[in-house]
């Protein structure tokens, strides 16, 4: 229950608090550069729900030659990600979420998450679904995979419950700060 309603309160101050706030990618090429990550597949979201926007971010690195991914949702709470372009028609799932209309899948090497609130320990609490969770621990049994959450300032908290199901992020990047 405790879940439930932390959510409902940021998911409020996130509607409020975001007012076309936009991340800067430099802060996201300057973390790729620290990391020494050179390849070039990215997985990013559509936004939703008063989410971080990061389709600026994407069409960026689509300028530079990065392939760019969005998720599908399958079946048991699993999605994979799939090569889209901004040239590329999208489809609207059961969720009313844009996802790509491709059968090309991406393993991506950098993915950016969409989050409700975290902690400064890079904790993230999504919407419930643990869609995301599966998905980083299915990927990083693959690959070294950058995680990097997307979220504005007002959605920090000084702790997230967490379970061990819970994946952790490597950064957290707010339109303030950069946390690692």
């Amino acid at each position: 229950m405790l879940k439930y309603k932390l959510r409902k309160n940021i998911l409020k101050l996130r509607q409020v608090a975001n007012d076309n706030v936009k991340i800067n990618f430099d802060k996201i090429i300057k973390l790729l550069k620290k990391e020494k990550i050179n390849k070039k597949n990215i997985g990013g979201y559509y936004p939703v729900n008063f989410e971080v926007d990061d389709l600026h971010i994407l069409k960026e690195f689509e300028k530079r030659k990065f392939n760019i991914s969005l998720p599908i949702i399958k079946k048991n709470f699993d999605m994979n990600f799939y090569k889209w372009s901004f040239d590329m028609p999208l489809k609207i799932n059961k969720y009313g979420i844009p996802e790509p209309n491709s059968n090309i899948l991406i393993y991506p090497d950098v993915l950016l998450v969409p989050l409700v609130a975290f902690d400064k320990k890079l904790n993230r609490l999504g919407y419930g679904g643990g869609y995301y969770d599966r998905l980083i621990e299915k990927l990083s049994k693959k690959k070294k995979i950058l995680k990097i959450g997307l979220a504005l300032s007002v959605q920090k908290i000084n702790k997230v419950p967490i379970n061990k199901h819970d994946q952790k992020l490597d950064y957290i990047v707010t339109n303030k700060s950069i946390i690692k």
